[in-house]
């Protein structure tokens, strides 16, 4: 995106040119002081860069700032050729040159949270790069201290020591690694995991694992969740008490794929998805991260899967109506177990005086053609809401951030959410206050909804309260074609110009609310309310169960 843009090329102007003015001032000028504190600065230039833009190549800028350091020592010494100053240069120009080879190769090394493994290398190896900032940081006071050569040359010699562990034990796992696999398969094999969740996704998706881990501990047997990208790990660690790896390579997800595994469960259409669907003795069940009338929601790409758990007869329908041929014995129709906590309206609510309005506004997609956002429209919805003494609960998609026209958007709806509790009293929750809600929370305080086509929209069709869909497509009478849900609730046009009409239905009359019931059976399944989520679990077991166990407990 534009902004995140300037960011990295703000960020990498300043590096640069802190670095160079250092290295000029301290080998071209006397002003040693001057020279020493600017090197300090382009330090904390480069590990604020290095925060922007992670495995960036810094090793010129890092030459620079050594070298300006090493000549503003020396200068402040003023003893001539000192042979503790030279070998802490050459200790330093062999940290410059290791570090980022050494954090690319631990990059490569498997990594787990909730084993008993302490895998110290790629740790570290990560972290070398803010050590050896740490070490001319630690150099330029030492310089400005006048504290002996030695000292620079002992702090030096200990990273050096450091660095050079790491490298012998990289090398030896890389050119002499176990047959077995290391102490993580070793730990994995101990679990017995029985099946995995396998998760692939940009930065901030984890919502997408983390509304599935209640439902699989409820499983009731080992587990494991296995990621691809590293920034996962932490937070899916935190969420779960079952092992969490983290696999950067094919050959790490081989170590991770131990015998006892029997399934693999997805939640999206990530492409590294293939790289787990190769390993055919597993029973593979895409079960989606929400189910919406949106395009991808059809993905032909589902059929490479043996099972595709739905929430009802609504989603295998899309599939046809999108002209995507699955067979049908791979679906299973499992209900939403997220919605389990989500309290049933069983009667309308009409005439509501003080309603309060869930709004969901989704983000922009990748691709214009899954472009739904209804941000730029919504500032007349909201005063319209406001009109009618309405309290609003703004939630937007966790991707709006990622789109900085989007974000702005979103800001100008919250100042105004906010100029409006600040005049009337009325608590609309915006920001991090609702971000801080789950989807059941937000659901569950509300009287109605306004939403943008998401998957929201079906996890709130299960309550029975009445909701309206945004069409920014202006597709007419056309939007309920390809949009089946929006038929049981109040479309509201792009330009705005039914908004009236689909307030007083929404919150007054409400003519669809026996429509919404036929509607829920269809895309929510038709389970006791008191048992819901008891669908999905005795359909996981079942894949879990081995064909002949299955074969044997089947009458004949």
């Amino acid at each position: 995106m534009r902004g995140d843009l300037v960011r990295k090329l703000a960020a990498r102007c300043l590096t640069i040119g802190l670095a160079v003015l250092a290295f000029v001032v301290l080998a071209l000028t006397g002003a040693t002081g001057w020279g020493l504190a600017l090197a300090v600065a382009a330090l904390a230039a480069t590990a604020a860069e290095q925060r922007i833009r992670p495995g960036a190549d810094l090793v010129a800028e890092t030459t620079l700032i050594a070298a300006a350091v090493l000549v503003g020592y020396a200068r402040r010494l003023d003893d001539g050729l000192n042979l503790a100053l030279v070998t802490t240069g050459l200790v330093l120009l062999g940290l410059v040159l290791l570090v980022g080879p050494l954090r690319t190769a631990g990059s490569l090394e498997i990594r787990a949270a909730n084993l008993p493994v302490r895998a110290w290398t790629p740790l570290v190896a990560d972290h070398l790069g803010t050590a050896l900032l740490g070490l001319l940081a630690a150099l330029a006071l030492a310089a400005a201290l006048d504290l002996p050569a030695g000292v620079a040359l002992a702090a030096s010699l200990l990273v050096g020591a450091g660095a050079g562990a790491v490298a012998l034990d990289l090398a030896r796992r890389r050119f002499r690694p176990r047959a077995t696999g290391g102490p993580v398969a070793a730990a994995l094999r101990r679990h017995q995991p029985e099946f995995l969740l396998y998760f692939s996704a940009p930065p901030g998706s984890e919502y997408q694992v983390t509304m599935w881990l209640p439902y699989l501990e409820r499983i009731g047997r080992p587990f494991l969740v296995v990621l691809r990208e590293p920034e996962f790990l932490a937070p899916i660690a935190a969420a779960t008490d079952a092992p969490v790896v983290y696999c950067p390579t094919l050959g790490a997800l081989d170590e991770a794929l131990v015998p006892s595994l029997r399934a693999a469960f997805y939640v999206n259409h990530g492409a590294k998805n293939s790289h787990c669907v190769r390993f055919t003795q597993l029973t593979h069940v895409q079960l989606h991260h929400g189910d919406s009338d949106k395009a991808p929601s059809a993905n032909p790409v589902s059929g490479i899967f043996d099972r595709i758990f739905v929430a009802g007869q609504a989603a295998i329908d899309r599939y046809a109506r999108a002209g995507v041929q699955i067979p049908a014995d791979k679906f299973v129709v499992v209900g939403r177990p997220q919605v389990e906590s989500i309290e049933v309206r069983p009667e309308p609510a009409r005439g509501l005086a003080h309603p309060t309005v869930l709004y969901t506004p989704t983000w922009t997609g990748h691709h214009a053609d899954a472009d739904y956002c209804s941000l730029p429209v919504a500032e007349e919805l909201l005063h319209r809401l406001l009109e009618r003494g309405a309290t609003v609960i703004l939630r937007a998609h966790p991707y709006t951030g990622q789109n900085p026209t989007s974000a702005r958007q979103l800001g100008r709806l919250t100042e105004l959410l906010v100029a409006d509790r600040a005049r009337t009293g009325r608590q609309h929750v915006v920001g991090a206050a609702a971000r801080e809600l789950s989807l059941t929370e937000c659901v569950n305080s509300s009287d109605a909804l306004v939403s943008d086509v998401s998957g929201v929209i079906s996890d709130f069709l299960y309550s029975g309260k009445p909701y309206a869909v945004t069409d920014m497509g202006d597709e007419g009478d056309q939007f309920v074609e390809r949009f089946p849900l929006a038929g049981s609730g109040y479309v509201l046009r792009r330009d705005m110009s039914n908004v009236d009409g689909v307030l007083t239905a929404l919150l007054d009359t409400d003519p669809l609310a026996d429509a919404r019931w036929a509607t829920r059976r269809r895309y929510l399944g038709d389970f006791p309310a008191e048992s819901y989520a008891e669908a999905f679990l005795t359909a996981a077991r079942r894949e879990l169960t081995p064909a002949a166990a299955l074969t044997t407990s089947t009458p004949a």
